[in-house]
């Protein structure tokens, strides 16, 4: 596998200039896009998606993958986390909003206030890892009660001690998502019961390997990021198995995808305006990340889509594309 692109900035431009094509292992010609009645050098236009810094590089290796074979197309990937994406999706400022988490009553009567109506796409899987230094040989299994007594607010527990009688008494140290992400929604929904409800004396950062480095960094570390993270730094951290009430499941990519990584496993998702899809390009971009979604997650250190998954995410293209008319 090959690395997940970290997008640090607040807009990354993909402009694949048609000199870079040649080589590689995707410079053969595909079907993406190929059926919406139009060729890849007839493709032209500006595609803007914004949010989840989770999804983010999914959707930039996408559209890595889209302008080789349509480079008159150009893509903006912004990471402002999915709360962030959501906003200014719903303003109308965006075509494609990367979301983390599905969107929020109140961000969708945001939506409907500016007459943004949209279509939601599961885009990939992912599974929220529990890490620990690599020099903690004691938990290498946690409760998903331990993990609330951890992280609720107002928690007391500052030392390994205070987890499980029989740890170690050293110092806990805790890393984690902004506020502002959809993984931190999406972890203390799950764990602590409530969406937002957090202590607040941790390292938050929206950038994972500010993450990775704090937990790495420290043998009493404890963090939470997405599964390629874990999988990306293997060596620098420890991944810990979760005991949701069935019993100690490690994070891996086949226990996200048969769910029995519970409850950490999660799609992921892609919302798309639908007034998008009268624009061909956005049709074919859309298309490409459910078509060739196994190659692009695999490339990307994501879990791609399940056979019924991704015929769900084809029923929906088809009916939006439908609905947009020729």
């Amino acid at each position: 596998m090959t690395s997940r692109t970290i997008i640090t900035g607040a807009v990354l431009v993909l402009a694949v200039a048609a000199a870079g094509c040649g080589g590689g292992r995707d410079a053969a010609p595909q079907r993406d896009g190929g059926d919406v009645g139009t060729s890849g050098a007839d493709l032209s236009g500006r595609i803007v998606a914004d949010g989840s810094s989770t999804v983010g590089p999914f959707t930039t290796a996408a559209a890595e993958r889209f302008q080789r074979q349509h480079p008159g197309v150009q893509i903006t990937v912004g990471v402002s986390g999915t709360g962030g994406g959501f906003s200014r999706f719903c303003r109308g400022e965006t075509d494609l909003s990367n979301a983390s988490r599905p969107i929020d009553d109140e961000e969708a009567q945001q939506c409907v206030a500016n007459g943004v109506d949209f279509v939601e796409f599961q885009i990939v899987n992912d599974g929220l890892s529990v890490v620990v230094n690599n020099e903690n040989d004691w938990a290498t299994c946690l409760t998903t009660d331990e993990l609330k007594r951890i992280w609720e607010p107002g928690s007391t527990i500052r030392n390994w001690s205070q987890v499980r009688d029989g740890f170690p008494d050293v110092p806990l140290v805790l890393a984690g998502p902004g506020t502002d992400s959809g993984t931190f929604d999406y972890f203390t929904d799950e764990i602590v019961g409530e969406s937002g409800a957090s202590r607040s004396d941790f390292t938050a950062s929206e950038d994972d390997n500010v993450v990775v480095q704090a937990v790495a960094g420290n043998r009493g570390g404890l963090g939470y990021f997405g599964l390629s993270y874990l999988e990306e730094n293997e060596g620098r951290l420890r991944g810990v198995a979760i005991d949701g009430g069935e019993g100690c499941v490690e994070p891996s990519v086949e226990t996200v995808q048969d769910g029995s990584y519970s409850p950490l496993g999660r799609p992921l998702f892609i919302y798309a305006k639908t007034a998008a899809f009268e624009r061909p390009e956005v049709q074919a971009f859309v298309r490409t990340m459910i078509e060739s979604n196994e190659e692009i997650a695999t490339s990307a250190l994501y879990v791609p889509l399940t056979d019924e998954q991704r015929e769900r995410a084809e029923a929906a293209l088809a009916e939006a594309a439908a609905e947009a008319g020729p």
